[in-house]
């Protein structure tokens, strides 16, 4: 799904992005709701990046890359967790790319988000390349979903993965519906 957000762009550069787990939802732009195999998640654009919600019997996680005001945790180039039945793994790059390499690059992008039936894409309004994109996927028991932040004005792609994974073997407990999000467990 590909969709005009309508904000100001206030994502300034790849450098401002902070990252973090736990954080209670936060005021979304647009948002994908996705049923995959039993794990509930929520795509979340924000008008200062992304978030992710995820609801499964052993838990929630909630995972945020955004520009955070009052942040002190960048955007690290990787992280590898667990917590309870969890294991949680994030990884960031940021790719530096030339004027036309960087078009090319964001309408490829946005081409397969758009298209995708578990992506979510948005354009902020004054440049077609500032963009923020999501693509979620469920395979053998894992959830993995990548998002992708373009700052056109310097030519910087930043890219995310993320895997969250639960035990295997373990029976999930009953499931209440709670809507509390904590660090992935």
């Amino acid at each position: 799904m590909l969709t005009t957000l309508t904000t100001s762009y206030t994502d300034t550069r790849a450098a401002d992005l902070a990252w973090a787990l736990g954080r209670e939802p936060l005021p979304a732009l647009a948002t994908l709701d996705l049923e995959l195999s039993g794990a509930r998640l929520q795509l979340r654009l924000l008008g200062a990046s992304h978030q992710v919600l995820l609801e499964e019997p052993w838990g929630t996680c909630s995972e945020t890359v955004a520009c955070i005001p009052g942040s002190s945790t960048p955007l690290p180039l990787g992280v590898a967790k667990r917590v309870g039945d969890w294991e949680y793994e994030f990884a960031a790059r940021v790719e530096v790319l030339s004027p036309g390499s960087f078009a090319g690059r964001a309408q490829e992008l946005l081409a397969l988000v758009s298209d995708h039936p578990h992506g979510l894409a948005g354009v902020f309004p004054g440049s077609p390349h500032a963009f923020t994109a999501m693509l979620a996927q469920r395979q053998e028991g894992q959830v993995h979903w990548r998002t992708w932040h373009a700052y056109p004005q310097d030519g910087q792609l930043v890219a995310t993965r993320t895997r969250v994974v639960t035990s295997v073997g373990t029976t999930p407990p009953a499931y209440t519906g709670s809507h509390s999000f904590h660090a992935c467990g």
